[in-house]
């Protein structure tokens, strides 16, 4: 009785310590075009190497779920973008082109050779732009409820609104902008994280993001980008908001996207085995036609 107790306390042992080394890595520091030093970690190994870039005030802690899964195969990286996380808040504007350059900086450290980039939100677009830079590593992108439409636009006085809503009350905003994004069954507590988290992002940074990225959709600016993104594009999305394939596919050489019903915006966060297991489905399926094409 007394060796089974020892086993099975051995066993529990050893699986916390898979999880802590799964989820913690190893961390590392380089300079973006700007020189502004981009934070990432570095997990598992792999001929192919899974790029996830966390959305609007987030960071690199957004994965947490997805580390473990996806490192037993894969080399997993994760970043900080500028501005986020562990990242330096030295820039005047966070725009979708300069943090395309970051995500590329990582890419070119760890001098990965085949890559998916995976972004959650806005940086479904960020990472579009990242592969319009280095088109001989990226392999696909896959976006976390992300690149619904990439036709979208926001009426001027709503964008107006917002951002004026954000600059005279930061956290009181980010609550209510957060709020009606969540899926029915989320647990309380992931809820009350997320909302706390954001909230502590530094306005400037937060507020010039959202500026940058919205703006960008005028006379579409967003559609542009994947006109030059020469890989497939897969989503897994929830259906918070409706996706709209036949938009994007105007605009991108390849689009396909898996929806988790009544999941919300932090769809990875929420449902991550299910989230993992479609993510996991599009991973494979890109390797497969990057293998036929070459």
């Amino acid at each position: 009785m007394r060796k089974g107790k020892f086993l099975i306390a051995a066993i529990i042992i050893a699986a916390a310590s898979y999880l802590t080394a799964a989820t913690n890595g190893n961390s590392y520091y380089v300079k973006s075009f700007d020189g502004e030093i981009i934070s990432y970690n570095v997990f598992g190994s792999g001929d192919t190497t899974l790029v996830f870039v966390h959305g609007w005030s987030g960071d690199s802690r957004y994965w947490r779920y997805q580390i473990p899964y996806f490192s037993q195969k894969y080399r997993v990286v994760t970043i900080d973008l500028a501005g986020h996380g562990n990242s330096e808040q030295n820039r005047k504007v966070y725009s979708l082109e300069a943090f395309g350059q970051d995500v590329k900086a990582v890419v070119e450290d760890v001098n990965a050779k085949k890559v998916v980039l995976i972004g959650h939100s806005m940086s479904g677009e960020i990472v579009a732009e990242a592969a319009r830079l280095m088109p001989e590593r990226v392999i696909g992108i896959i976006g976390a409820d992300s690149i619904q439409n990439v036709e979208d636009t926001m009426p001027e006085e709503q964008f107006k609104q917002m951002v004026d809503g954000f600059q005279n009350d930061f956290k009181g905003e980010v609550k209510k902008f957060i709020e009606p994004m969540f899926g029915k069954k989320i647990k309380p507590e992931l809820k009350k994280w997320i909302i706390n988290d954001i909230s502590c992002e530094p306005s400037y940074v937060a507020i010039s993001t959202f500026k940058e990225y919205v703006t960008k959709f005028e006379n579409k600016g967003i559609a542009n980008i994947f006109k030059e993104v020469k890989v497939p594009v897969r989503c897994v999305n929830a259906d918070l908001w409706p996706t709209n394939p036949e938009a994007n596919r105007k605009y991108m050489s390849s689009f396909d996207v898996t929806i988790i019903k009544g999941a919300g915006y932090f769809v990875m966060l929420e449902r991550p085995d299910e989230f993992n297991k479609n993510l996991n489905n599009y991973i494979k399926e890109i390797i497969k036609i990057y293998k036929k094409q070459n």
